[in-house]
């Protein structure tokens, strides 16, 4: 199929930019079903999307006028990987191999772990660990304190989803097809689900069920406990954008351009809103409506129960990162090097930060503090001036 073929050339086109990034500094650079998961205890931002639903909520408050820069620092390659920040540390991956712990409030350096090659996957901090995929095939697990290894679990190709940490569960995706869930403590696979084609998407868990996607163009539900499939909902190209889980709905692009709604009990479809190209962007569910930006350069806000659009927002270029949404404010990065703050209920913009390059990383939002990081090999924090 023709969407095969384009994606094996994006998978070797990331990975060349990893690699040339990296050299070049970053400067152009069991049995029973799993109970119900709440968002982790931790405070802070400890996985991607913020909580094992991927609502995109973040804790907040964030910065609503005057945007400053507080500190950046130097990840020697370029950072698509979204920070996590959980107690005081910021945790993010960079293209040039490294895992970074990060002082919150100054940047300082508290640890770097070395893996085998460049990072896109983004934290998940739980229980004192870090977890975290790289392009090595490999899922780290990471003593938060030290940065010293605990365990590895090597998957059949590179690892470009983000982890999500529930019920003493690790679920993440490979591009060797298949979704795992492993023990947390000890690296152990517990299960495998074989798709049609590699997985970019991150997973997302609620209530005992595993939601992904994968470039076969299929959203999957699984077992949580046993990896059996409850459902599969076919869109009109791969799946590269990740659920948001909220009031028994899942939302997710695809890169036909659609935003989906669907049912997760069924799989049944709710609605299905139309953007300009693909929506690799994970939408954000906040207060009654959805978030998420596309490939056509545009930030869309939409009513959750009807897909109805309630206001767009134009950038300069496309949106490949995902929105964090606190305080009735929506942040979000774009190719076109800005990190924009929009009004949640307008989409009118507050402000917005350059960086020198584009956006793909994810932002958090803490303590009144807004995380990125950008592909200038930059990892930024901005408060409010």
């Amino acid at each position: 199929m023709k969407f095969r073929c384009r994606y094996l050339l994006t998978a070797a086109a990331l990975i060349a930019a990893c690699l040339l990034l990296a050299a070049c500094g970053g400067e152009e650079k069991e049995e029973a079903a799993a109970p119900a998961e709440a968002a982790p205890a931790e405070p802070g931002v400890p996985m991607f999307r913020g909580n094992p639903a991927h609502t995109g909520e973040n804790p907040g408050p964030g910065v609503e006028r005057s945007p400053t820069l507080l500190w950046r620092f130097d990840a020697g390659g370029h950072v698509s990987s979204s920070p996590a920040v959980v107690g005081g540390v910021l945790y993010v991956g960079s293209a040039d191999g490294h895992v970074y712990a990060l002082d919150a409030g100054t940047g300082e350096e508290r640890w770097r772990f070395k893996t085998g090659i460049g990072i896109i996957s983004s934290a998940a901090v739980v229980d004192g660990v870090v977890y975290i995929g790289s392009y090595d095939n490999r899922l780290y697990a990471i003593d938060a304190a030290t940065g010293e290894e605990l365990w590895h679990f090597e998957t059949g190709d590179m690892i470009y989803s983000s982890p999500a940490v529930a019920s003493g569960r690790v679920y993440v995706g490979s591009f060797d097809n298949s979704v795992y869930a492993l023990d947390a403590d000890t690296g152990q696979e517990l299960w495998r689900f074989q798709t049609g084609f590699s997985v970019d998407s991150s997973p997302a868990v609620v209530e005992g069920v595993v939601y992904i996607g994968s470039i076969d163009e299929y959203v999957y539900a699984l077992d949580a406990a046993t990896g059996e499939e409850r459902w599969r909902f076919q869109t009109g190209s791969g799946v590269e954008s990740c659920p948001a889980l909220v009031g028994g709905v899942a939302y997710i692009g695809s890169s036909d351009s659609y935003v989906y709604a669907l049912d997760t009990s069924t799989g049944e479809e709710r609605w299905r809103f139309k953007t300009g190209r693909l929506v690799d962007s994970c939408p954000a569910a906040v207060g009654g409506a959805v978030y998420v930006g596309a490939r056509d350069n545009h930030v869309y806000g939409l009513d959750a129960a009807t897909g109805r659009e309630l206001w767009r927002f134009e950038t300069g270029d496309m949106i490949l990162s995902s929105p964090a949404v606190t305080g009735g404010v929506v942040y979000i990065g774009s190719w076109d090097n800005n990190l924009y703050a929009l009004d949640a209920a307008t989409g009118k913009e507050l402000w917005r930060f350059q960086t020198r390059r584009g956006i793909r990383s994810s932002p958090a939002v803490v303590d009144g503090v807004v995380y990125v990081g950008s592909t200038d090999g930059y990892v930024y924090a901005i408060t409010e001036g």
